[in-house]
């Protein structure tokens, strides 16, 4: 038992020598790369189809708590991009702190994100298109081909006909992003800009048209004012109670778990830590840049809409273009303007979506997770090509089988899952302390923390003798350290283990509350006195629990950028994500545990076994990627002007 905990636990040695990638991005590029692959479907189709049928008005406040959940993960990814700025993202977090099993698990949800994600924007890129065409494109290929019977039109995970047109969108951009990332990240920040501009103009232009009446329709008018027909089939007749929240505080959670898929994408800066000049500074500075921008955005829009037209009477295919028809605002000139813009905006998100996809694919085949074919760099273009390609080809199946909600929901709860483990790897490296190697190329943690002793292999790590019982500590030790009586005030081997152990058991807490939380909601609502006892005393254990982390020694280690209030901040951000991960239907949980299921399979089966750290352990060196590129490494030698250049930045 003691040998399998030590292979799934095993840790990356990050080496900053040369990177195989070009280093061209800066702290524009990183932002607009950021914000260009948010708010795209956010703006154009979320605003509206969320406060049509889930929150009303109240969509502003499901995009608040939205963006509050993903600034802490934001927060937690800087602190990460400041240690470990390698290509990666959450993936190459999680290998240096917890341990390979986890990595991969990050790993392959990450990728479940990424995937989806360009699915997904390609698909509303589609959709988008159809809107302003009248449906042409919907009721052509319908008729053609169906793959669902009418019956099931509105309720079916798949697509009701193959996109073909979001599936080729996915093949261009994967050619797109394969030619160069400069050359890609140039066209992504003229494509952002005027993104940009078309959304101040949206919010400008509605504003004008702002009236506070339809934030507070009285209950006894939504009907009249929302002027349900029999001409929709697909209409919710279910407007609720009208007013500022029509659907409840039910709706504003649900709003804002569907609203968090608006600010998925900012953490496409953390995979560029190979390709970042300087990385250490811009990715945090990017990072939160990008969120501020993002979050102005999604607020002003969702806000404007909402008061110029009536959220029953939003359109859910093309608010912001429908907004300004004859029947609502009246500006039809605005309209193409708008559409026009909303194009742009759906380019530079679908660029940004894909962008990262074959970077994580890259990272987990170079360390032999996956195939390692699938980490070569093309010599010409200095991209991973053959991953780039894949990624395209993935995607656009999914773009053009399933139906946009069933992909919204998927990549919810990948991206919500490595934003979990994230925060935790902020919470667990705080509290361990580390080190660089004497020529500063290489990074671990301290080496008490993961070694037996100084005679033997590396064995995985605090959390492993965690995990098999193995302590040289007595109870009685660890519970005089609970309140750090000593006031030790640096990371020790006891103070780690209990850290380790505090944290595992406000993971198993946490989950437990949230499920409460959300099974017992209409209990909570109602005053049950079982319900509120069963809150607060699991409650009670998880402040407890991050109480006696926050009283443990941090590490003194000097960054760039670190997470303030820890533990604090990532606990809280861990509660969200849990919470907001709860809120999902059962569907997502059950299509997200059959992506897992395959995902073992890959790891057993194949990465086990050909694990970079594998053949380390073994004395042999690891296979070459890909024959043609064997030598790939002497791309850039010490002398190159992306070298020097980043060396002196480092300098600097």
């Amino acid at each position: 038992m003691a040998g399998i905990v030590e292979k799934l636990t095993r840790r990356k040695v990050v080496d900053f020598g040369h990177s195989e990638l070009r280093r061209v991005l800066g702290i524009l590029d990183l932002t607009m790369l950021g914000v260009g692959s948010t708010i795209g479907v956010g703006i154009y189709v979320l605003a509206g189809e969320v406060s049509r049928s889930t929150s009303g008005p109240a969509v502003t406040i499901s995009f608040l708590i939205a963006a509050i959940a993903s600034l802490f993960a934001g927060l937690c990814y800087a602190e990460f991009g400041a240690r470990v700025p390698k290509a990666g993202s959450a993936y190459i977090y999680t290998y240096v702190c917890i341990g390979e099993f986890v990595a991969f698990i990050v790993g392959w949800n990450l990728i479940l994100e990424y995937v989806i994600g360009t699915a997904s924007v390609a698909r509303g890129f589609s959709q988008y298109v159809d809107a302003l065409a009248n449906d042409s494109i919907e009721n052509a290929f319908y008729n053609a081909m169906p793959l669902v019977s009418e019956d099931k039109y509105y309720d079916s995970f798949l697509s009701p006909y193959p996109d073909f047109l979001s599936f080729g969108l996915a093949l261009v951009l994967s050619v797109t992003l394969a030619l160069g990332v400069k050359e890609s990240s140039t066209m992504n920040n003229i494509f952002t800009g005027i993104n940009i501009i078309v959304i101040l103009f949206v919010i400008i232009a509605a504003g004008t048209q702002a009236n506070t009446y339809y934030w507070s329709i009285p209950e006894d008018e939504v009907e009249e004012v929302c002027n349900v027909t029999a001409s929709d089939p697909g209409a919710n007749e279910d407007w609720g109670t009208g007013g500022f929240v029509p659907f409840g505080f039910e709706g504003v959670m649900e709003g804002a778990a569907t609203c968090f898929f608006g600010f998925v994408g900012f953490d496409v800066i953390a995979t560029t830590g190979e390709e970042a000049l300087n990385p250490s500074r811009t990715i945090p500075i990017s990072i939160g840049l990008s969120l501020f921008i993002i979050f102005l955005s999604y607020f002003g829009v969702s806000a404007v809409i909402t008061l110029a037209v009536p959220y029953c009477l939003q359109d859910k295919d093309a608010p912001l273009v429908v907004l300004f028809d004859e029947e609502n605002i009246g500006w039809p000139a605005a309209k193409w303007f708008v559409s026009i813009g909303a194009l742009f905006g759906f380019s530079a998100s679908l660029f940004g979506a894909m962008f990262p996809l074959p970077r994580v694919i890259y990272a987990m085949a170079s360390d032999g997770l996956v195939f390692r074919s699938l980490s070569s760099i093309s010599k010409k273009f200095q991209t991973p090509t053959l991953a780039t390609a894949l990624s395209g080809l993935f995607a656009g199946l999914m773009a053009m089988l399933f139906n946009l909600d069933a992909l919204v929901n998927m990549m919810s709860i990948g991206t919500l899952m490595a934003y979990t483990i994230v925060a935790v790897c902020v919470m667990l490296l705080r509290y361990t302390d580390n080190e660089f190697n004497d020529d500063k190329s290489e990074y671990t943690l301290l080496s008490s923390s993961y070694r037996v002793d100084d005679d033997e292999e590396e064995a995985g790590g605090k959390i492993m003798s965690t995990l098999t019982g193995e302590s040289s500590h007595s109870a009685s030790e660890y519970v005089n350290q609970f309140f750090n009586t000593k006031r030790l005030s640096k990371p020790t081997d006891l103070t780690a283990s209990l850290v380790t152990y505090a944290i595992l058991s406000f993971c198993a807490l946490m989950l437990v509350f949230d499920v409460l939380l959300v099974t017992l909601g209409s209990k909570l609502a109602e005053g049950n006195g079982w319900a509120i006892a069963a809150i607060v005393i699991v409650g009670a254990l998880n402040i407890l629990n991050v109480l006696i982390i926050a009283l443990q020694p941090q590490s003194q280690k000097q960054l760039s950028f670190k997470v303030p209030l820890v533990p604090w901040l990532p606990a809280f951000s861990t509660f969200i994500n849990l919470y907001l991960m709860c809120n999902l239907k059962v569907d997502t949980w059950i299509r997200f545990a059959v992506w897992m299921a395959i995902g073992f399979v890959m790891y057993f089966g194949y990465g086990v076994g050909n694990s970079s750290i594998e053949y380390q352990m073994q004395g042999k060196k690891p296979p070459a990627s890909n024959p043609l590129v064997e030598n790939i490494g002497t791309i850039f030698d010490s002398d190159s002007e992306e070298e020097i250049l980043y060396s002196q930045l480092n300098s600097d």
